[in-house]
């Protein structure tokens, strides 16, 4: 940590935040002034236990205080704290707050044992099985958004005491492009100042930002990120969201990362993942099929487009795709992406270069970037989770030697008897993970009972609402 000592005391800062990605996917931190930030970094940080516990709604889920909870997790118990232990090659400097550095962590209790309620620490693992097997992960990012403008900058009507609940009020807001007119050149130069900062702000943090698009629905954006390993997508994806609504707040946007904004007319926003896997011996592509045995493959057949590892892996995906869905669509709200015809999945299926599946298989003989897109993700998910969920299922499909049903040519048929529908709603995806023997084992099964519970919470609170737009309004609007 010596040269980071250095680096921050060269760079003139004023204060150093060391951010910590929670349950959900949302950073919390700590704002240390200089000297401070450089104990902090040699030792650690303490942070309240109680943020491993928080359901969506930022409310303990476990009573903190009873012997009984104490039993089951000792080093939360009381609230106590918990060590941050910061990761060096995470420090930035943020470009949107004068003087302030900003380094991710890691969880440990306080006495220096790993936090398993860690989910950066649930990726490293699941990476660690994976190279077990001389196996990497690459990812690229293609990450749908809102952004709107704040119809009073200052917020002073969402700040009225008054009106204070739990959660808060979300702002008011105007929309930034009418929609319905996807990848509009006229939408983009409308939009060009907003997008202008979420750029800038990118390049600063050496984000791999590839392109900035229109989305179909009204004030809706799409971000593509290039290629990376696993473990630096994921930290990319916290990082983008934290920042571009961090930026955009300051210059009188609101950014929104939810499914579903709670407006009439809106369209969902998904985050479609791409992945394969990499032979680590060689660096090459493992997914890339010999074009001798793909043209021996019948007709649909997965290994047409991917080697015997990928349609394995495919497999995989598919095989735990229920459970899956918990990890990969985490809130109440994404779960109203799933509609016929809207680009979004509704049936556990794969298809060739086929936007309507869950699985799009992209690439085949010769093509280095052959790849499977992952769609049943929502941008709210958490990051790390999502990630290891992927490389858990997909290695039992390996491990088994699975192979896939033929690809669709119609992902929206309706053929319920034949074809596995993606769950409903969150309690129904999180009992799907709960009876899954592979995701539990990976994840751990106390890791999933605590996820478990805390979600199902969410899903008992939005069920009990009485009125569902304001309980996502405040939830999920004004917080993600």
């Amino acid at each position: 940590m010596s040269a980071l000592v250095r680096q921050i005391q060269r760079l003139g800062l004023d204060q150093v935040r060391f951010a910590w990605c929670d349950l959900h996917g949302q950073t919390r931190a700590k704002a240390l002034s200089v000297g401070a930030a450089v104990q902090a970094l040699r030792k650690g940080v303490g942070m309240v236990g109680t943020l491993a516990l928080k359901d969506s709604s930022d409310r303990t889920a476990f009573a903190v205080f009873d012997p009984e909870f104490a039993a089951r997790q000792p080093g939360l118990a009381g609230a106590a704290n918990l060590l941050l232990k910061p990761i060096e090659s995470t420090f930035k400097v943020l470009p949107w707050a004068p003087r302030t550095g900003w380094i991710q962590c890691e969880a440990s209790l306080s006495d220096g044992t790993p936090l398993e309620l860690d989910t950066r620490r649930q990726l490293r693992r699941a990476l660690q099985t994976l190279a077990a097997q001389r196996l990497g992960m690459a990812c690229g990012l293609e990450v749908e958004f809102h952004v709107y403008r704040l119809a009073h900058p200052d917020a002073q009507d969402a700040l009225d005491p008054h009106a204070a609940q739990w959660p808060g009020p979300a702002p008011a807001v105007h929309m930034l492009h009418a929609g319905y007119h996807l990848l509009s050149e006229a939408s983009l130069d409308q939009c060009d100042a907003m997008l202008a900062i979420v750029r800038r702000t990118a390049q600063a943090l050496d984000l791999p930002l590839s392109s900035l698009e229109i989305e179909i629905g009204p004030s809706q954006f799409e971000a593509v990120f290039d290629v990376s390993d696993a473990l630096t997508a994921a930290d990319h994806m916290v990082l983008f969201r934290s920042a571009v609504r961090q930026a955009l707040r300051r210059a009188g946007y609101h950014a929104t990362f939810m499914c579903r904004p709670p407006f009439p007319s809106i369209m969902s926003s998904g985050w479609h993942l791409h992945q394969s896997l990499l032979d680590l011996s060689t660096g090459r592509n493992a997914f890339v099929p010999a074009p001798s045995l793909a043209a021996a493959a019948g007709q649909g057949d997965a290994r047409q487009l991917l080697s015997d590892l990928g349609a394995h892996y495919l497999a995989g995906l598919l095989e735990h795709a229920p459970g899956m869905t918990a990890l990969c669509t985490s809130t109440v709200n994404g779960f109203g992406r799933f509609s016929a015809h809207a680009m979004a999945p509704q049936s556990v299926v794969w298809g060739r270069d086929n936007r309507g599946a869950m699985l799009r298989v992209i690439g085949g003989p010769g093509e280095s970037a052959t790849r499977i897109e992952n769609r049943l993700g929502e941008p709210a998910a958490n990051p790390y989770l999502y990630l290891a969920a992927q490389i858990y299922a997909g290695l039992d499909g390996i491990a088994r030697g699975a192979l896939p049903a033929p690809a669709t040519e119609s992902p929206y048929a309706q053929a319920a008897e034949r074809v596995q529908r993606i769950p409903g709603q969150l309690g129904q995806a999180l009992a799907a993970l709960a009876q899954d023997p592979v995701l539990c084992a990976g994840l751990g099964a106390q890791f999933v009972e605590h996820y478990r519970v805390i979600k199902q919470l969410e899903q008992d609170r939005f069920d009990a609402a009485s009125d569902k737009l304001e309980f996502s309004r405040r939830e999920y609007f004004g917080r993600i």
